[in-house]
């Protein structure tokens, strides 16, 4: 448990005033940038001119300004933000891997990564062996001699397993390869970097934005490898050319202000959630749960006082229960059917046909993601016992308890 390092009181402490003296940054309505003298224009294109603005695809002030809180939330040097989680994904490991590499990448990860490195990566000669991430003897075993980097989720996704960050980032400097962790699961919650990662990936999409209005990604990682990825030459950043909009950015920046207040809230109302359905026979995961095969192993990793997350997950038997759950909920206004997480409201879907839907049936069986499998995620429901009744009898009338 991390008692010492403190992401919010980091966050708060990014401040900026407006042009006018406005209490939110303003805006940089710009796509490019004026410059007085041509030698500056030089210098700044050979990343020789610090403070200055190119070309918003590089960077931008509004940018910069969410770049800063989010290093600051992990503890990293530097970070960049991008137009969408993939974005930051995908860019993160095409500056880290080329044809011939290798990479070792949990079994259970979000779908999109997971067709990313399975498909769409064998077509630049890049492999990768995926693992089960909670056996630190396995992923060792299958680090090869060009083996280039150690990706997982701290929070899998969606299974709810937890990576032991530590342990996994002792293996990787033994190899002298760098641990690339996504932490959309637990923002606040974990501080992978703290633990010895090197970069720590998120989908802003979710909880750190929270009103599912926007879609974002960021990369947290050190001052050298952020500017590698925005170099003019060779940069995935800049050259694949994922950047987020400036009006994006600075609604993002306005919304992690609220981001500590929601995490626990999103915790408290999936804790209670949880305790009162394991009484009441459901087959639940949560990390806060004593039954969670991981619970010890995140109280030992956590920074305790955002609690264990907002993610749950219900097995309902089948994929015609489980649907039926779910449009029942829906209908009775527990939430929605819908995609994505980290929203005010409750969300929820059946991944094996939904948000993990790109891993093949006989993959999904071997990993233990069953068609009848429901993913929630906690909103921020200020009457949670009403909540908690209503999911109790829609479970109650499709024969789930």
């Amino acid at each position: 448990m991390n008692t010492t390092f403190k992401p919010a009181d980091l966050m708060q402490d990014n401040q900026h005033f407006g042009e006018f003296g406005g209490v939110n940054p303003s805006i940089s309505d710009s796509a490019t940038y004026t410059f007085l003298h041509a030698q500056t224009m030089m210098d700044t294109f050979e990343g020789k001119q610090g403070g200055c603005y190119l070309y918003s695809r590089h960077s931008s002030p509004s940018n910069l300004y969410l770049c800063e809180a989010m290093a600051a939330m992990e503890g990293t040097e530097d970070a960049n933000v991008t137009g969408s989680g993939m974005g930051a994904i995908t860019t993160t490991i095409l500056q880290i891997c080329g044809a011939d590499d290798h990479i070792v990448s949990a079994r259970t990860i979000y779908g999109g990564t997971y067709a990313f490195l399975k498909n769409f990566l064998p077509k630049l000669n890049i492999k990768t062996t995926f693992v089960d991430i909670t056996s630190l003897a396995k992923v060792e075993a299958s680090i090869q001699s060009n083996t280039k980097m150690l990706y997982c989720e701290v929070m899998s996704n969606p299974l709810l397993e937890i990576a032991n960050i530590s342990e996994l980032a002792k293996i990787a400097r033994k190899h002298n390869i760098p641990l690339v962790v996504d932490n959309t699961f637990s923002p606040l919650i974990m501080s992978p970097f703290q633990m010895g990662a090197d970069i720590v990936i998120h989908s802003l999409t979710k909880f750190i934005n929270g009103m599912n209005d926007t879609v974002g990604g960021v990369v947290c990682a050190s001052k050298d490898f952020i500017s590698a990825t925005k170099n003019v030459n060779n940069g995935a950043a800049m050259l694949l050319g994922p950047t987020m909009d400036s009006f994006r950015s600075s609604s993002v920046l306005k919304n992690t202000h609220t981001l500590p207040v929601r995490m626990k809230k999103h915790s408290e109302n999936a804790m209670y959630i949880s305790e009162r359905l394991e009484k009441d026979g459901a087959r639940i995961v949560y990390p806060g749960l004593k039954s969670h095969k991981d619970h010890e192993l995140f109280k030992s990793m956590y920074n305790e006082e955002y609690g264990f997350g907002g993610m749950i997950t219900i097995d309902a038997g089948t994929l015609e229960t489980a649907d039926a759950f779910m449009e029942m909920m829906q209908d009775r206004k527990l939430g929605y059917l819908a995609v994505s997480l980290g929203f005010y409201k409750t969300l929820f879907n059946a991944p094996g046909t939904g948000t993990s839907s790109e891993v093949p049936l006989d993959e999904q069986k071997e990993m233990g993601l069953t068609q009848g499998l429901v993913r929630f995620s906690m909103g921020l429901d200020n009457n949670i016992e009403r909540t908690y009744q209503g999911i109790k009898q829609c479970m109650i009338e499709t024969g789930i308890i």
